[in-house]
């Protein structure tokens, strides 16, 4: 938990640090181990490379070694995407958890961001 802890933190300095490549790639390096860690090797393969996770992963991946070669902007641009279609299964529950939280759940509730919560709350299926 450590390492996906600090692959965070260093991920999220990185980039308000103007994407400072140096701190993006550790974190990187940092969340993607972690990952590892915490749900086993085994059970990380079988995420990333599941046949309808292909793009995905191939965004995601492809993004961590963009951020390595040294293009940070463009390679944290592509993690985000690739992120985004991997969780996107998990979007809906989380969703669902927050809006029973008693401050978050009522900000969900506000016209604005209903809709947007809504729409993010119902999509489960990888395009």
């Amino acid at each position: 938990m450590g390492l996906t802890g600090f692959g965070v933190f260093f991920l999220f300095f990185g980039m308000m640090l103007f994407f400072d490549k140096a701190l993006l790639a550790i974190g990187n390096i940092l969340f993607v181990s972690g990952l590892s860690f915490v749900i086993g090797l085994e059970r990380t393969f079988r995420f990333f490379f599941q046949r309808h996770k292909l793009k995905a992963t191939s965004f995601f991946l492809g993004g961590v070694l963009v951020v390595l070669l040294g293009w940070p902007i463009v390679g944290v641009v592509l993690e985000i995407y690739g992120f985004f279609l991997l969780f996107r299964g998990f979007f809906p529950v989380a969703v669902g958890f927050i809006r029973r939280v008693p401050v978050l759940g009522s900000l969900l509730s506000l016209p604005g961001i209903s809709a947007l919560v809504d729409k993010i709350g119902e999509s489960n299926t990888m395009v």
